[in-house]
Formats: structure tokens, C-alpha cells, sequence
């Protein structure tokens, strides 16, 4: 609590005076008597009780005096309050879904252990617009940009193989991405594009959607996804499903250059923990800016003191109609 007028506190001189001079005429000052011939009608409790209330009305009319003077220097008091405003990140998360992404080298699969731990990543992110294109021989959007976290989610969980034409498009994946962040205004775009293969179909080469990404400013992490060596791959035969070893090829020159010409980088996924850490490591890299502004909320205490005063005001009227009223 502070005082807005705190020089008015010095008439707080002003009740200690009183009170000191009413404590002295009260020793020392001459006290009104009549002659009786018996003092018998003024002894007992009852006076005992009269001659402290007598003391109330000053009391109270000074408590009054005090509170009064403290409300006209106006305390108040202060609040710190902070408003924290939040500028996200547009993300664009390209997942490449061709047929090779059924390897089961990760657990259960590559595709499902890339869009489970994408989910974790797009909860961790409320500040954020973010979308999702897919890739295989062709791309196209499954999101674009929103912060709409359950729609999001759920159209993460219906991305699946089989969809479009069979292939690695890294290029039009990655263009795709680009183009839903194009008109973006926000201070940071970036895409994570994740794919497990070599660059094979596709009208637009990845090196020249770097380009068009670079030159959009916009951040590429690239994740290389796949056991190193061979990757047990499901194959439909007259007996049923099989497993055979493939071996995988990623194409990690050119995920490296891609992330490094547009200021990203680039990862290699071999599991499902080293796949989460990534999206961690993404995610503590693209931070979103926050802007803290602090300010005061002031709150005014005089009315209480005001109340308090009038109270003891009813008071001392209260205490003087009671001593009256006594025998």
C-alpha cells in the first residue's frame, strides 16, 4: 500500500494532540463537585461502567479523526500485472507417403511412427499455424494453415499410403509445402519434410523448390527416415503377407543440401526414439517470440477508511445517547 498525497499524513499531528491534551485535563484539570450529603447513591458497578464510557464518545471521534485524515492522503495499492503476447511459427509438415513408408524397421511402421510422433509435436505448439502435405508420385495439401489443433490432429491421423500414384516426389512435396506458406506474414516459416527414399517423380527437381523456399525465406528441416542397411518390408504373396529385407536408400546429400541452403538442417531417423528426439530438438529450435509488457493495476483503499470513519462517527452518537439513558 502508498499514499498518492503522503505530505497530509503530518495532520496526523493533529489526534495525537488532542489526545494528549485530554489525557492532561483529565489528570490535571479542574474537575466539577457539589456538596452531598451522602456519596452511598454513587458508589457500586454501575458507576465503574459509567465513568469508562464516558471516556467512548472522545475515543471514537478521534479513531474518526485519524481514519479521516488517512483517507484524504488516499492510500492505494498496486497489482504487477504482466500481458504476454504470443507471435507463432507457420510450420508446413510435407511426410512422404509412399508405399516404401510400410517398412518396419520402426515400430509399428515407418508411416505410423512418423505421424504419431508428428501429433506429439503439433500438441506441443498451441501458438502455432500449422498444415500438412503429403508426397509420393504427386503431392497435395491434407491441411493448410491453422491453429485449429483437433482438426489438425485428426487429418495427421488419416494420412496413409495408397492414396496417389506410387513414387518419390521430394520436389513437389517440398513445393507444395512452399506454396501454402508463400502469402504467410508470419516472422518465421518452416517446413519439416520427412521422406525415405530418393527423389523419383515428380515435374519440379528438389533442388529448385530449395531455391523458391530460399527465396521466400523460409526454413527447411529435412528428416532422412530408415534403418541403416536393410528393413524388413511387408510383400503380398500367394501365401499371404511376407516379410522380406529391402534395403533402404535415402538420398542424404540431398536432404543435407536442401536444409543447408534454406538455413535448416538435416536428420537421420534410424528409430522411433531418434525420430522423437528430432521433432524435440525442432522443436526447441523454433522457439515462438513472446512480448512481455508489465503494467500496474491500481486498486483505492480510502473508502474503507471513510467507512471505518463514519462508524466510529455512529458510535460515539450511539455511546452518547446510551451514558444519557443511564440511571
Amino acid at each position: 500500500m502508498f499514499f498518492e498525497y503522503p505530505k497530509l499524513l503530518w495532520l496526523l499531528a493533529i489526534p495525537l494532540l488532542l489526545a494528549a491534551n485530554y489525557v492532561w485535563s483529565e489528570l490535571t484539570g479542574r474537575k466539577p463537585h457539589f456538596r452531598v450529603s451522602s456519596i452511598t447513591p454513587w458508589t457500586g458497578e454501575g458507576r465503574s461502567v459509567l465513568s469508562l464510557l464516558r471516556h467512548l464518545p472522545f475515543v471514537f471521534r478521534t479513531l474518526a479523526l485519524v481514519a479521516i485524515i488517512v483517507a484524504l492522503a488516499r492510500p492505494r495499492s498496486s497489482t504487477e500485472v504482466e500481458k504476454i503476447d504470443t507471435e507463432g511459427i507457420d510450420i508446413v509438415l510435407a511426410m512422404d507417403v509412399s508405399t516404401s513408408m510400410l517398412a518396419r524397421d520402426l515400430t509399428p511402421d515407418r508411416i505410423s511412427a512418423a505421424k504419431d510422433i508428428a501429433i506429439e509435436f503439433i500438441s506441443q505448439r498451441p501458438s502455432d499455424r500449422m498444415g500438412i502435405a503429403v508426397f509420393a508420385g504427386e503431392s497435395y495439401t491434407q491441411c493448410p494453415l491453422t491453429t485449429d489443433r483437433a482438426t489438425l490432429i485428426n487429418l495427421m491421423k488419416e494420412v496413409q499410403t495408397d492414396l496417389i500414384e506410387d513414387g518419390t516426389a521430394i520436389g513437389n512435396g517440398l513445393a507444395t509445402a512452399v506454396a501454402r506458406l508463400a502469402d504467410s506474414d508470419a516472422k518465421s516459416r518452416v517446413v519439416i519434410l520427412l521422406t525415405d527414399g530418393v527423389n523419383n517423380r515428380g515435374e519440379i527437381a528438389p533442388q529448385t523448390a530449395a531455391e523458391i523456399a530460399k527465396t521466400y525465406g523460409i526454413r527447411v528441416y529435412t528428416i532422412g527416415v530408415g534403418a541403416n542397411g536393410m528393413a524388413p518390408y511387408p510383400v503380398m504373396t500367394p501365401w499371404g503377407v511376407e516379410m522380406q529385407q529391402v534395403k533402404v536408400e535415402i538420398d542424404e546429400d540431398l536432404l543435407s543440401g536442401i536444409a543447408e541452403s534454406t538455413g535448416g538442417r538435416y536428420f537421420r531417423a534410424t528409430d522411433n526414439t531418434k525420430l522423437s528426439e528430432i521433432y524435440g530438438e525442432i522443436n526447441r529450435m523454433e522457439t515462438a517470440r513472446t512480448t512481455i509488457d508489465s503494467f500496474p493495476i491500481y486498486k483505492e483503499l480510502f473508502g474503507r477508511y471513510a467507512l471505518a470513519a463514519l462508524v466510529c462517527l455512529l458510535l460515539e452518537l450511539f455511546v452518547r445517547l446510551m451514558i444519557r439513558r443511564l440511571p
